[in-house]
Order: C-alpha cells, then sequence, then structure tokens
C-alpha cells in the first residue's frame, strides 16, 4: 500500500508518523508556502503538483490519498477530488473539526465580507487570518491601524499604518491578552481553522470583551469521505490495504 499523504498540518504529521509505525509506505506533500514547515517522518516532497492533470500523473504511483491538508486549502483539495475520481484512487479526507461556535462571534461566509464587518466592529483591528488572505483585506481596511499575526512575511506592500507580526503557534491566552492589549485591539478577525494550537485569541478576545469576526470554512465536497482525528485515518487506510490485497492492486491492474 502506497500512500499519497498531501499534509502540513499536525493531523497530517500524527498520521504519518502512525503509518509508518504501522509499516505502510507513505509520502507527505507540502506545498512549499511555508518557510521552515514542521516535517513529518518519513518521506517528504515539497511543491505543487500543476494542477490537476500533474496529480493525475503524480497518482501513478500510489494506491490511495488522504487529503490532511488545512481546513482552507481549498484548492488542492478540489484538485485531489477530481484528479482521484479520474483515475479511480480511493480519497479521504483528514480534517480537524471546528471550534465550537460561541453566538457572540460574527461569522462571516468569506474574507472579504470579514473585511467589511471588521471596519464597522473596531478601528484597530487584529488579523490573525493567514499572509495569503491579507491582500482581501486592504480595501476595506488599510487605512486603519492594522496588527496582522503571520507565520512569513506576505508577498504583498502592507499599508503604510499596518504593522506586522511574524509569529509561529502555539500560542497561549496570556501571551495573546498581552499582544491585543499592546495594540489596543478593538476586533479580531479569524478564520475557522479548530484545533487547540491558536485557539487562545478567542479566549483572549472574549475575557477583553473585542469582538470576533470568524470565517466560516469551506465544505468538504460530498463525494469524500471524512474523518476528524489520525487515528480513524489509519484504520481506513489499512482498510484499504487489506481490500486491495483481496482484489489485486492498482500496479497490478
Amino acid at each position: 500500500m502506497r500512500v499519497l499523504l498531501l499534509g502540513g498540518t499536525g493531523e497530517a504529521r500524527d498520521l504519518a508518523a502512525l503509518l509508518v509505525e504501522a509499516g505502510v509506505e507513505v509520502t507527505s506533500s507540502l506545498a512549499g508556502r511555508v518557510a521552515r514547515p514542521r516535517l513529518p517522518v518519513g518521506p517528504v516532497r515539497i511543491g505543487g503538483f500543476g494542477g490537476v492533470p500533474g496529480l493525475r500523473a503524480a497518482l501513478a504511483a500510489y494506491d490511495v490519498v488522504v487529503d490532511a491538508t488545512h481546513p482552507f486549502a481549498a484548492t488542492i483539495s478540489a484538485h485531489a477530488v477530481e484528479a482521484c475520481a479520474e483515475e479511480s484512487v480511493p480519497l479521504l479526507r483528514l480534517e480537524r473539526p471546528g471550534w465550537d461556535p460561541d453566538p457572540a462571534w460574527h461569522r462571516v461566509a468569506s474574507h472579504a465580507e470579514a473585511a467589511v464587518r471588521a471596519g464597522e466592529l473596531g478601528r484597530r483591528p487584529f488579523l490573525t487570518v493567514g499572509r495569503q488572505e491579507l491582500a482581501t483585506f486592504v480595501p476595506e481596511l488599510g487605512g486603519l491601524a492594522v496588527l496582522a499575526r503571520v507565520v512569513d512575511a506576505p508577498e504583498i506592500e502592507v499599508p503604510a499604518a499596518w504593522r506586522l507580526l511574524p509569529s509561529r503557534g502555539p500560542y497561549t491566552v496570556e501571551g495573546d491578552l498581552a499582544v491585543m492589549r499592546g495594540h489596543g485591539a478593538d476586533v479580531l478577525v479569524t478564520k475557522d481553522s479548530g484545533g487547540a494550537l491558536t485557539r487562545p485569541k478567542l479566549e483572549a478576545a472574549a475575557l477583553l470583551g473585542v469582538p470576533v469576526v470568524v470565517v466560516a470554512r469551506p465544505e468538504p465536497d460530498p463525494r469524500t469521505s471524512v474523518v476528524d482525528a489520525a487515528g480513524p485515518a489509519l484504520e481506513w487506510v489499512l482498510r484499504q490495504s487489506r481490500e486491495t490485497g483481496t482484489r489485486g492492486g492498482r500496479a497490478a491492474r
């Protein structure tokens, strides 16, 4: 059984470790958008595939695919669905659960809507949406005193009124309280990434009485089975291995 693991998340690293321990051949694929990514155990490839055609070609070397990319990595997830369907390769989506919603949050469907809502709610936003989404906020928030926390520097030139805070989690409530107080943040903007790594900012905002704007995550493709932890994903891979062994693997067809 040869597994292509589309990774970059903690869940992907957990699954890679379980697969290696179980003696399953796994290659983790990272997009290469982070300068110093946390690497999983086992073989790793870094870089894109070249869209659906490139991914289809790559699938010749694998029996199954597990998409454990970030909940907001919509493009690669969509490509995986299309490529796997066209090549008849079993696909599983491993996605951590979203945060339990707070009725006080301002939930929006897109980053563009989040920018508008943030401008309505405050004048000193704290943006924690990742560097790739910052350009979406410039038209609405370009003149405001924005603090944008990013892992790596963005490709765009941010407005003069903005300040970048290079930082990598995990975070703490105490640390995020200090950041928000130091900036005088009056609105927090984030996306529903889920997990414990970046949740402290939500608790800090609640303690400070700062409104929170949360971008809803994309819905998984209905054609794809979804699990929310590495353990069930390992069980799925092992089940696929048993079934492939019964009917003959891709290499034999």
